[in-house]
């Protein structure tokens, strides 16, 4: 019998809003050893998609905080939180913004304080940009260790001196493969939910309504894909403030019947077995799970070369440069899918390090000091 307590480790979230980040720390916390780690969840008390049952079935807690923006108050109650929990341990996953809970955490006197480095960042979105590159230079002041989910993305915000030094360790975006695997008979049963035809294309995306995913371009390669193929659909599962505006654009090209918008869903595993091609044409990423989730499933994936190259698990992913035109983006898609035949994936996403079985193990050691 195991008398010992496990060890509380602080997860700061900031917003959790049922985007990436959150998938992936739920998805290590779900698989990691409870018995030796548990996780609090540090979040903005205005987030929405927080999975209060499962976290405390887990054994973990929710700790509400006021917004970063409101940074006198949440630096406050943060330091009060580390101080009461006693934390030896504060992860932060809110990229350059660690900053402030770091920070906080450091005057609180956390020993361990790990910055992560979930994505990078993009030109076209140059206000949110600008806060980014002020913020970049202090990403490494108040951590002790560095964590990112790619090469590319340690080193944007850590730099390439300390990359090169072998100071970042790379926790890869793993997932649960044996519930992504494709499977013939969800895709049926998901099919006849959604009313869709056995022969219809159907291209999915899984994503936020923000700007990084590029929902304007993405319906445009829709639309010029549909006018290659009529028996064709495209699946958008996702919320975020961008949503009404994209809606617009889909009834301006009088896409209507052709285009549908999902909201915010628990069963993406059941869903990417509906699509025949995953589409994500990103602005910038670090390495999206759902790239890795959508391969797993067996899925043709096309995605943007404005993400790391690591996110090519399987041979027939493609990048595409965002300087192509949407035409040309369709025809690739068109051409691609004449020659593909769905098939387990399992087997080469495992090799890759992406098998959230092993990979939990990897975090597990890194916690308990190895």
């Amino acid at each position: 019998m195991n008398n010992h307590k496990p060890i509380r480790i602080a997860q700061v979230i900031g917003k959790w809003l049922g985007g990436g980040v959150e998938a992936v720390v739920m998805n290590y916390y779900r698989h990691i050893d409870h018995d030796k780690i548990q996780f609090d969840f540090i979040c903005d008390n205005d987030s929405t998609n927080i999975p209060y049952e499962e976290i405390e079935k887990l054994g973990g807690k929710v700790i509400l905080v006021p917004p970063y923006q409101k940074v006198f108050a949440y630096h406050k109650e943060l330091k009060k939180i580390f101080k009461e929990n006693d934390y030896k341990i504060v992860h932060s996953h809110i990229n350059t913004l660690s900053v402030f809970p770091l920070y906080a955490a450091k005057c609180a006197g956390v020993p361990i304080r790990i910055a992560h480095s979930h994505s990078t960042t993009n030109k076209k979105e140059w206000k949110k940009n600008l806060m980014k590159q002020i913020l970049k230079p202090f990403s490494k002041v108040f951590a002790t260790h560095y964590f990112a989910c790619s090469e590319l993305a340690g080193r944007w915000l850590f730099g390439n001196k300390t990359f090169d030094a072998g100071k970042v360790f790379i926790l890869n975006n793993a997932i649960d493969v044996d519930k992504f695997k494709y499977d013939e008979k969800t895709r049926k049963e998901i099919r006849k939910e959604l009313k869709i035809k056995e022969d219809t294309v159907v291209i999915g995306h899984i994503g936020r309504f923000v700007a990084q995913k590029n929902h304007t371009f993405l319906i445009d390669i829709f639309n010029e894909y549909h006018k290659l193929n009529s028996n064709s659909l495209l699946l958008l599962a996702g919320q975020g403030p961008l949503e009404e505006e994209i809606k617009e654009k889909v009834k301006e090209l009088k896409l209507e019947e052709s285009v549908k918008f999902l909201g915010q869903r628990n069963d993406a595993n059941r869903l990417y077995q509906a699509f025949d091609l995953f589409l994500l044409p990103s602005l910038y990423e670090g390495l999206p799970v759902v790239g890795v989730e959508a391969q797993t499933s067996g899925l043709l994936c096309i995605l943007s070369e404005s993400m790391t190259r690591e996110t090519k698990v399987l041979d027939l992913t493609q990048f595409i440069s965002l300087e192509q035109s949407d035409i040309n983006w369709a025809k690739i898609i068109n051409k691609e899918l004449t020659n593909y035949k769905r098939q387990d994936t399992t087997k080469e996403i495992t090799n890759n390090n992406f098998n959230i079985k092993k990979e939990a193990d990897k975090l597990l050691e890194k916690y308990l000091g190895g």
